[in-house]
């Protein structure tokens, strides 16, 4: 192996190191146990990157295979952006340093604009507030994109897009309707509520969406809800492989044909595509069949994710 060989491959232990400890919060011995290298070895790159300066608020040092991950994504899937980060084997701890990456990208893409800001809903999400920064103009706001779920969370897109709105510190727009309704009827007459339709305008009006999307599993907040509790068995039957948004889709990306998709009080997956920018922030293996699906129908533009999810994305077909 050449010199220069050798010092690229210390440089990514190196990076890979900080960034577990500093980011990740892996101990010592998770990180020498997971890179088959001693404690002692791992004790001694986290002095030398802190006595370096290369620890700040963040780490900043390039992780170079994750870079060439999100490099080869987007080329695959036509994205302008994609960011990757590590494998965590801790799932709420994978979901907040990819939210946090979100929230620093989302920074760049709003800082100093006047914007309309779409926000979703998921825990993923509610994490890319810690690190949002962006200081838009005065003229901007933050809107809702779904209807919401009817137990308060930290994960409601009512919260999530509150906390948005405080942080850039503009107004917040709610689309004040549950994200289903028992019926397209019901969806219909809520429609006749004017400043509701106005606020499902203002979701298509956006300049920027930031959304995530979900597994179809028995324990997310929003197959809780009893009119998808009901039909979840017949939802899976229908092809669906996950929701977007609150939309079923199919593996291709595809709105199920199913009453649910034609009860929903949230901007469709078309209208998301329109934007200028529209990043899908969403993790973790249960997730790859919905995260490809909502990549093959192109309905967002930029993608944050972690390693495992990248490598899957570039097998298979497209």
């Amino acid at each position: 192996m050449s010199d220069e060989w050798q010092q690229m491959d210390e440089d990514l232990e190196r990076a890979r190191v900080a960034w577990l400890y500093f980011i990740g919060g892996q101990t010592q011995q998770e990180i020498a146990q997971r890179m088959n290298i001693t404690r002692l070895k791992v004790n001694k790159i986290i002095g030398q990157v802190r006595e370096s300066g290369s620890v700040q608020v963040n780490v900043s040092l390039p992780l170079t295979d994750c870079i060439d991950l999100a490099d080869k994504v987007s080329a695959r899937y036509g994205l302008a952006d994609t960011v990757v980060v590590p494998d965590l084997e801790d799932y709420l701890e994978q979901k907040r340093v990819i939210g946090e990456a979100a929230g620093t990208l989302a920074s760049d893409l709003i800082e100093n604009r006047d914007m309309g800001v779409g926000i979703g809903s998921g825990r993923t999400l509610s994490f890319a507030v810690r690190t949002l920064r962006a200081r838009p103009k005065s003229e901007s706001w933050v809107v809702g994109l779904t209807g919401g779920v009817t137990s308060g969370s930290s994960t409601n897109t009512f919260e999530v897009a509150t906390a948005f709105a405080r942080a850039l510190n503009v107004e917040c727009h709610y689309l004040t309707a549950p994200i289903y309704c028992a019926n397209p009827e019901s969806r219909n007459a809520l429609l006749l509520n004017e400043e509701l339709t106005d606020v499902l305008a203002r979701t298509e009006i956006a300049d920027i969406g930031i959304v995530s999307c979900g597994a179809l599993t028995q324990d997310t907040s929003l197959t809780k809800i009893r009119v998808v509790k009901d039909n979840f068995d017949a939802v899976l039957k229908s092809g669906a492989v996950g929701e977007f948004m609150g939309w079923f889709l199919d593996a291709r990306g595809q709105a199920i044909d199913h009453f649910l998709n034609d009860s929903i009080i949230a901007l469709p997956p078309d209208k998301l595509k329109l934007k200028p920018i529209s990043v899908l922030v969403s993790g973790g293996i249960s997730k790859i069949p919905i995260i490809r699906a909502v990549l093959r129908a192109g309905y967002v533009n930029r993608l944050v994710t972690n390693e495992g999810v990248a490598r899957a994305l570039l097998q298979g077909p497209r």
